[in-house]
């Protein structure tokens, strides 16, 4: 096994040590939520809330329980370098970020919405995405195939919500970084 590819395991494994869900903090006064659940809404409340105790670069999603960086990465890389900046991200002068499996970053996109996107529910507070091109495309952590060979890994499209799996060493795209447990994959 080349030293690549012992790095990247070693940084998927890492991806397995994230803090507990309960351990993120809301700013500012309640209400304070039911624990979030992949099978539900909330209804009556705002879907995304900017963390102010993040200095306002991080976003948590009432609906998943996850914490996403407000910018994402606009500096493209292949899979192994988008897994090793997320796990040396410091957004909201915190650490502790990773690349989102393809169920929790498919969780941002609105499949209602026509090309050319992009593809995120209404009232997202993410900014500006482009429409076109690869800088649409975000990394996973999901491996397609045999994770011992780890050739492959998933992406996904913010212009059309669509998800591929492509080569990781060649193909390069962003990272769009994560906080909070993995759900089952």
């Amino acid at each position: 096994m080349s030293s690549a590819h012992r790095i990247a395991s070693l940084l998927v494994a890492l991806t397995l040590f994230v803090p507990a869900r309960n351990a993120i903090a809301q700013s500012g006064p309640g209400p304070y939520l039911a624990t979030p659940a992949w099978d539900q809404t909330i209804p009556g409340v705002k879907r995304f809330l900017i963390l102010t105790n993040f200095n306002s670069e991080a976003v948590l999603d009432h609906e998943t329980g996850l914490v996403w960086e407000r910018s994402p990465d606009k500096k493209l890389g292949t899979w192994f370098e988008a897994l090793h900046a997320c796990a040396l991200r410091k957004t909201g002068g915190r650490l502790g970020w990773r690349l989102p499996t393809a169920a929790e970053l498919t969780s941002l996109i609105d499949p209602s919405v026509p090309l050319p996107g992009p593809t995120l529910p209404a009232g997202h507070p993410f900014g500006s995405f482009p429409t076109l091109g690869p800088t649409t495309f975000f990394w996973t952590a999901t491996l397609y195939g045999e994770p011992a060979y780890m050739a492959f890994a998933y992406s996904t499209s913010t212009a059309s919500g669509a998800v591929y799996f492509r080569d990781n060493a060649t193909f390069v795209f962003r990272a769009w970084c994560v906080r909070a447990p993995s759900p089952a994959q």
